[in-house]
């Protein structure tokens, strides 16, 4: 959600990326849906690993709630906002976090 908000509200300013230490092998489909409700398709985007990105290094990593795991050396800056994972938890809940990336 937040790759596909920094995509949709930076386009043309920045190139956003998402990855997680445990990428799931699709999007979440209830993420597909309530980004669907703010107008952004993120239904074409693939889950990657950190480390697909082992050899490029970021100016910004802006993280939700990560701790030893995160890619810190990836990033001139890292941002911890500590947004709750809504993988398995109900619509509402996505929603709720949707709402704190934005």
């Amino acid at each position: 959600m937040a790759e596909g908000f920094a995509g949709h509200h930076g386009k043309g300013k920045i190139e956003s990326f998402s990855a997680g230490s445990k990428p799931a092998l699709e999007v979440n489909p209830l993420a597909v849906e309530v980004m669907r409700e703010k107008g952004i398709d993120i239904s074409q985007q693939k889950p990657r690993s950190f480390l697909d990105f082992s050899e490029t290094r970021f100016e910004l990593a802006v993280t939700m709630g990560c701790e030893e795991t995160c890619p810190a050396a990836l990033a001139k800056k890292i941002v911890d906002w500590q947004i709750p994972d809504p993988k398995g938890k109900p619509i509402d809940f996505f929603r709720q976090v949707r709402d704190e990336i934005e």
